[in-house]
């Protein structure tokens, strides 16, 4: 099976709703998602992985998700951004249609992820719209006059 030009995986960006997208399946393609260097994280049995910014710990990224395992038992935060897609050969692949529905269900909301009575907590959140800015305010336009 020959290398797909572009993959379709789900991204996970801090603040950010879960979302598919389409990445050109090179190096820098994959570190430009994660703006930086790549590393894969394997928490699933099924044949999908993380990629991360394999610096995303030590230079200072927002924390993203939580990740957990199959008790519900947190093993890892992900900071900054890092997408979910196929590792089941021996380059990265695209999820299938089923995968993408999973994941971007399992991952959708952003999470504020903290400190609390000695244990990392994370409680997932829905962001809010911003709003325009490009849109002066009626004061600002009177005094524009």
């Amino acid at each position: 099976m020959s290398k797909e030009e572009t993959i379709r995986v789900v991204l996970l960006e801090p603040h950010q709703m879960a979302k598919t997208v389409e990445v050109k399946n090179t190096l820098e393609g994959l570190q430009g998602l994660v703006k930086g260097n790549i590393e894969p994280f394997y928490p699933f049995e099924e044949e999908v992985c993380f990629i991360c910014n394999d610096e995303g710990k030590i230079n200072g990224m927002e924390p993203n998700r939580a990740i957990y395992d199959d008790e519900h038992n947190m093993i890892d935060v992900l900071l900054g951004p890092g997408f979910i897609c196929s590792c089941g050969g021996e380059d990265f692949g695209s999820l299938s249609d089923e995968q993408i529905e999973k994941y971007t269900e399992m991952f959708k909301r952003p999470e504020y992820i903290f400190k609390a009575g000695g244990e990392i907590q994370a409680v997932p959140y829905t962001p809010r719209e911003a709003p325009a800015q490009d849109t002066p305010t009626q004061e600002a336009a009177g005094e524009a006059r």
